[in-house]
């Protein structure tokens, strides 16, 4: 896989960051022009990644959350959020839409779903007791060539 551009940062797992996230990706899709669609899109994608890492990961502990950014060839946005917080027992329950670990929290159980919604691919991959990493691509609209 050709890697056009990249990003990687990691920060704690501290609700403030989720904003941090949001401005590195907004910073990071400068040069691929997106469109104001993609871009709220895709700024609601990586809150969605982060706010999970952050109150599911490491409920009531500290750790960090690992962003990476790449562009890839045919305008391919590539995110990945990793923790290395408690993990998901059951990825296929969790991606349930309305399933919250969490009921007390009224959460509303959409991390996911929002997540499938606005990519063109989302994977979990979890264990229990070592983190979660989700990898999810979207594929940016095409520019016009007096735009490019």
């Amino acid at each position: 896989m050709k890697i056009l551009n990249e990003f990687r940062c990691s920060f704690p797992a501290n609700s403030a960051n989720e904003a941090l996230a949001r401005a590195a990706l907004s910073a990071f899709l400068i040069p691929a022009d997106p469109t104001a669609q993609e871009l709220a899109d895709l700024r609601t994608v990586i809150s969605e990644a982060v706010t999970n890492a952050i109150v599911h990961g490491y409920r009531d502990t500290e750790g960090e959350v690992a962003v990476c950014l790449r562009m890839l060839p045919g305008r391919v946005l590539y995110i990945r959020v990793a923790d290395k917080g408690c993990g998901i027992p059951d990825v296929a329950k969790a991606m349930e839409p309305l399933y919250t670990s969490a009921p007390e929290e009224d959460r509303a159980g959409l991390g996911f779903a929002i997540m499938q919604t606005f990519t063109d691919s989302l994977h979990v991959r979890s264990r229990r007791g070592q983190g979660t990493v989700l990898t999810m691509r979207r594929r940016l609209g095409v520019q016009h060539e007096n735009e490019a």
